[in-house]
């Protein structure tokens, strides 16, 4: 750990793994073990606005088993080909119950199987509230509580949910997280860099300065860590510089923010803002809160985490690509030019995201990205009909060597759950089958598999 006092406080940050924590062939700890895998989640609402119907489709990429080439949409992530598997055609395959009404509709049934591989829970439906819950854990916590994935040291935050946009369709329920431990319990996700941050680390509050405060503390970490740098030999030190410029722009970042001796007038909002009191602009925020998971997962403090970048229903107001409202609203307008440049805009996020992740260093010189397995979802494809066929399913990462990047694997009509099984599969984990009340599977999708 680094340490560093200010003001008669102490604070600690976590160090990322070095050469000399390691063994003498340099590839695991002193206990045997290597680099971690990780799992996460990036999800999107609404879809991406398509579904046929004389429209075009700027959705699925061509080319098929290695190096996909990027539709319009998918235009974003081309940097990123080889770390990324598109996978399309697929759809929920559970049952829908006759009673209560409406089971069926995309928005609640689509995000209960893009995030459990269920059905939403009978039992309190309401669709004309639009009132539902979860019947079991989300693939986050199933992963998060295995004892084969934790291991027997377990990290400081079994794992972490984070919301950027604070736009939400509605104020409660599902509609507010992507995380379930089970049955009515929720873990509600983080919504501002401060306090993802605060979350984190473990610094201090003081006085209405806080931000400042942070960056103040930050400085203490970083004298310790340059005096440790004297000791450490060359990759150690480059190592350790890399984590150092980590802290040095969230320091950035949060002198930035910190606030004036007197306020002044709220500036104009400009492209980019979901139209939130007190949200920044989309983009910024997801980096900010992307580089903070990298930092926390570069340390081990956590091995799961949970990216909401907009929520189920998709209210958010996407200025930057000149949506005069909501997407869910525009969607129903049928507005496709918006919702193709929604869907731009939120790859676009993505790769951001990816590439945090891909310069991040993790043990063995290897990157995050190489040793993650991240789900990249939304609740359905076109927000028009509420349509679960063609589900926008994105694998990120390589799961340390068990996952292919650049395929393209299309099966219509396939059962979405292969994808949960897949990722189970691909972080090691022993599960024969997955998937329930009708959407049960013993299929991975090998074609992603090594």
């Amino acid at each position: 750990m680094l340490r560093g006092a200010t003001a008669g406080l102490i604070a600690t940050v976590g160090l990322p793994p070095l050469e000399a924590m390691l063994d003498r062939n340099g590839e695991a700890f002193a206990d045997g073990t290597g680099a971690p895998k990780r799992y996460g989640l990036f999800f999107w609402g609404n879809g991406y606005g398509w579904i046929g119907r004389g429209r075009p489709d700027h959705w699925t990429p061509t080319g098929a088993s290695t190096m996909w080439t990027p539709s319009e949409q998918l235009a974003p992530l081309a940097a990123h080909v080889g770390n990324v598997s598109v996978l399309t055609g697929l759809e929920p395959k559970t049952e829908i119950p006759a009673s209560p009404g409406g089971q069926g509709d995309g928005h609640m049934r689509g995000v209960a199987n893009a995030i459990s591989a269920d059905r939403p829970r009978p039992e309190g439906f309401y669709h004309p509230d639009h009132i539902f819950a979860l019947s079991r854990p989300t693939l986050d916590q199933v992963i998060a509580r295995h004892p084969m994935f934790v291991g027997a040291t377990p990290t400081r935050f079994r794992s972490v949910e984070m919301s950027v946009s604070n736009n939400r369709f509605h104020d409660y329920g599902t509609w507010t997280c992507v995380s379930y431990n089970g049955q009515e319990s929720q873990n509600l996700p983080i919504r501002s860099v401060d306090q993802l941050f605060e979350h984190l680390f473990g610094v201090p509050v003081m006085g209405s300065r806080e931000s400042a405060d942070r960056a103040t503390v930050l400085d203490a970490v970083a004298a310790d860590a340059r005096a440790l740098r004297t000791r450490l030999g060359m990759s150690d030190r480059a190592r350790l510089d890399a984590h150092l410029e980590h802290i040095a722009e969230i320091q950035r970042n949060l002198r930035a923010m910190a606030p004036m001796c007197t306020s002044p007038m709220r500036p104009a909002r400009a492209g980019g803002f979901d139209g939130s009191p007190g949200d920044e602009p989309l983009q910024d925020k997801l980096v900010a809160m992307a580089r903070l998971i990298a930092v926390a997962m570069q340390c081990d403090l956590t091995r799961v985490f949970s990216l909401m970048f907009t929520g189920p229903g998709s209210q958010t107001v996407f200025r930057a690509v000149g949506a005069p409202s909501g997407l869910h609203q525009l969607c129903h307008e049928n507005r496709w030019d918006i919702a193709k440049s929604a869907a731009i805009y939120t790859m676009q996020s993505l790769a951001r995201v990816l590439d945090v992740f891909a310069s991040t260093m993790d043990i063995g010189g290897t990157s995050l990205l190489d040793n993650m397995a991240m789900l990249a979802t939304s609740e359905f494809s076109a927000g028009d009909q509420h349509e679960v066929n063609e589900f926008p399913v994105l694998l990120c990462g390589k799961a340390g060597g068990t996952l292919r990047g650049g395929v393209h694997y299309r099966q219509p009509s396939g059962n979405l759950a292969r994808v949960h099984l897949t990722i189970l599969r691909a972080l090691g984990l022993p599960y024969a089958s997955y998937g329930f009340n009708g959407a049960e599977t013993n299929e991975p999708i090998a074609e992603v598999l090594t």
